[in-house]
């Protein structure tokens, strides 16, 4: 590999950019798993961090797709780019771009989507070389969509599920005992989905119908192990910080699956199109997909966890304690609703951002107790930076591009 790199410095260059936007993603998506769990204090910041940059990486190296999209979501029709260097130039000048954003923002401690901010970047460099005909429009329309529809369905479940948890338990006479009752069955529904999502989201496995049974086995074990736990669970004299405590272990047990999951999944928007350049330079040919190999997702692994390490921190703050007050009810109503919304519209081939989803749920657990619960000064800089993610991305990228071909030349 080294030798590799060596004879090929752009590579080298490829790789860097690459580092950098794992780093970039590692410190501001991080905010998806472990955010809730932080500021319904079930973790501190400090392990969070440890937990979040360990799963992270084990998800990407050893769950990260090994083929992957060098143009993602179809946004760009790769027809149109018959130059190899055109994808080299094209590819780094989306990574960069994506990166400087995704620094920015995460300095601010505003939680943006990376695959918005790399698909501004494919944007950006596409139009630059061959002009608008080369956005598919009606798919980035579908991103644009998923500005407005992630948020408000991860909202409305978020508040229809702490509602129900508040209806059932909170509002009894004797929380402790209604916990005992119903606690069981929020805890198995909420594993019942984490199941279906791991055999789905994070194994990549296509086949519906056994990922039902698997989320019915997870579900149903979950049910169990709950049982029997809180028939022996007496509490701690307040009812409420029983009840809260419950829910607290399952979340960070939530948590830890999210940024698994995450690991997994996100690690794609840094090394797809790495490994385009790769692919380009080793082989001389172009793809939609291209294989890529292990020792390009442990590098994407190592810049995610990296960044969780350093500046995770900031964009937790934002959505842990900057939104609205959370408890471990409402954290747990935040993670369900956002893995719960991720399964349905990614089957439902639906547009979706995590990050959208986790902010939406937030919000919507506020709601609950009303519009004073949100911090909405806090919240109109959230969405203003949603908006202008994937504009600025692809003013960065176009420039970058024409730099590109002014310096080296196509």
């Amino acid at each position: 590999m080294i030798h590799l790199i060596t004879t090929h410095p752009l590579l080298l260059v490829t790789l860097a950019v690459g580092l950098f936007m794992a780093w970039g993603i590692g410190a501001n998506d991080t905010a998806n798993s472990m955010s809730t769990a932080v500021g319904a204090g079930a973790i501190t910041p400090a392990q969070a961090v440890i937990i979040a940059a360990s799963l992270e990486f084990i998800g990407a190296y050893y769950f990260g797709k090994h083929v992957t999209e060098t143009i993602r979501k179809g946004i760009i029709d790769p027809s149109h780019i018959q130059n190899i260097n055109i994808l080299i130039y094209g590819s780094l000048s989306a990574l960069l771009s994506a990166a400087i954003w995704l620094l920015a923002a995460s300095y601010w401690g505003l939680p943006v989507s990376t695959t918005h901010s790399i698909i501004g970047g494919l944007v950006g460099y596409g139009i630059a070389y061959a002009g608008v005909k080369i956005v598919n429009w009606s798919k980035l329309i579908m991103v644009v969509l998923s500005w407005i529809l992630s948020p408000i369905v991860g909202g409305i479940v978020g508040f229809t599920l702490f509602w129900l948890i508040r209806k059932t338990i909170l509002s009894a006479e004797d929380p402790l005992q209604n916990a005992r009752k119903y606690a069981p069955f929020w805890i198995g529904l909420a594993f019942f989905i984490v199941g279906i999502m791991f055999y789905l989201k994070t194994l990549h496995g296509n086949d519906m119908i056994r990922s039902l049974l698997v989320g019915l086995a997870v579900g149903l074990l979950a049910v169990g192990v709950s049982k029997l736990v809180l028939r022996h669970y007496t509490g701690s004299g307040n009812p409420y910080k029983s009840v809260e405590r419950i829910f607290r272990n399952v979340q960070v047990v939530t948590s830890c699956y999210v940024a698994l999951s995450h690991g997994a999944n996100d690690v794609a928007n840094a090394i797809g199109p790495v490994a385009a350049v790769y692919t380009a330079i080793m082989f001389g040919s172009a793809g939609a997909k291209v294989p890529v190999p292990r020792w390009i997702l442990a590098l994407g692994g190592l810049g995610i966890a990296i960044g969780v390490a350093t500046w995770g921190y900031r964009v937790m703050q934002t959505v842990g304690h900057g939104i609205t007050q959370l408890t471990n009810t409402r954290g747990f109503s935040i993670d369900f609703a956002t893995a719960t919304t991720v399964l349905v519209a990614s089957r439902l081939g639906m547009p979706i951002s995590t990050t959208h989803t986790v902010v939406g749920a937030v919000v919507g657990v506020g709601l609950a107790r009303g519009l004073r619960a949100i911090n909405t000064d806090v919240l109109k800089d959230i969405v203003i930076s949603w908006f202008v993610t994937v504009p600025i991305a692809a003013v960065m990228a176009a420039g970058i591009f024409k730099l590109f071909l002014i310096f080296i030349g196509g």
